[in-house]
């Protein structure tokens, strides 16, 4: 009788363990959240959707010159700016020579920021809030370690965006996209 009680307890003490952990989010990192995007949907209007859209045709334009801005500027605006997932459709002022290599740089650009901008991937902040806990918990600073995770984030998207724009003009020159039959 008294494993059954024991055991009655540990069950009911799991979800009393997820309640606390539910209004701790409730009152800890959801505000912050909402205040975050209210901020920056703020922000984008102040400063003009059409602004930021300009930043986008300027980064489709040829030479080494548009590479950081096409794959460090404008997936870290469109992050910051419009979120995941949203910020993928930033890739429709470029040619469709550089889509892919963009959708590259900007998917792999959600979670580095999220250490000092949490609203970008709201979705997937616990994950971060994980590992924050156990550098917390080891004694060091999550700040140092959430700037060190931004700026290898954005060295890592440039070099992807590279890559990916060489292997889609390899793959084009190829013709590897076969043609549907006619009906």
């Amino acid at each position: 009788m008294q494993a059954l009680a024991s055991a009655a307890e540990w069950f009911i003490g799991l979800f009393i363990a997820g309640g606390e952990q539910f209004v701790g989010l409730v009152t800890g990192i959801v505000p912050l959240l909402i205040v975050l995007m209210t901020f920056v949907n703020a922000l984008i209007t102040l400063i003009g959707p059409e602004k930021i859209d300009k930043v986008g045709e300027a980064a489709g334009k040829e030479g080494l010159i548009y590479y950081p801005i096409r794959y460090m500027i404008l997936p870290f605006l469109a992050v910051f700016f419009l979120t995941n997932p949203m910020a993928y459709t930033m890739g429709r002022f470029l040619p469709e020579k550089y889509k892919p290599a963009f959708y590259d740089s900007a998917v792999s650009f959600v979670h580095p920021p999220l250490g000092i901008f949490p609203h970008v991937n709201p979705g997937e902040y616990f994950v971060w809030g994980g590992i924050a806990a156990g550098i917390e918990q080891a004694g060091y600073r999550v700040s140092d370690l959430a700037i060190r995770y931004l700026l290898i984030g954005l060295v890592v998207i440039l070099f992807r965006g590279i890559v990916t724009e060489r292997i889609t003009a390899i793959m084009s020159k190829r013709n590897v996209v076969a043609e549907e039959p006619a009906s």
